[in-house]
């Protein structure tokens, strides 16, 4: 599987439970974010980086906006386990 059809769908899975994490932990704990947490919340955001011509402007985004995706991951890998 190519990176880009990785970062969409990830980003798909993501999104259909970014609402209900959002609700459930609306601060972002990027803190205590384990490294499975932090990298699957780096490709959520680089999915959702707006106007993305190029691999490095949506890894420069997810580098800037992945704490803000951590709930969401947790809620995918919670649901995967």
């Amino acid at each position: 599987m190519n990176p880009s059809r990785r970062i969409l769908l990830t980003g798909l899975a993501g999104l259909a439970v970014a609402p209900t994490a959002v609700a459930a932990a609306p601060v972002p704990a990027a803190g205590n974010a384990t490294v499975a947490e932090e990298r699957f919340a780096r490709m959520i955001a680089a999915a959702h980086a707006s106007d993305v011509t190029g691999v490095e402007q949506a890894e420069r985004y997810a580098d800037a906006h992945w704490p803000e995706y951590v709930a969401a991951a947790r809620a995918v890998l919670d649901a995967r386990a």
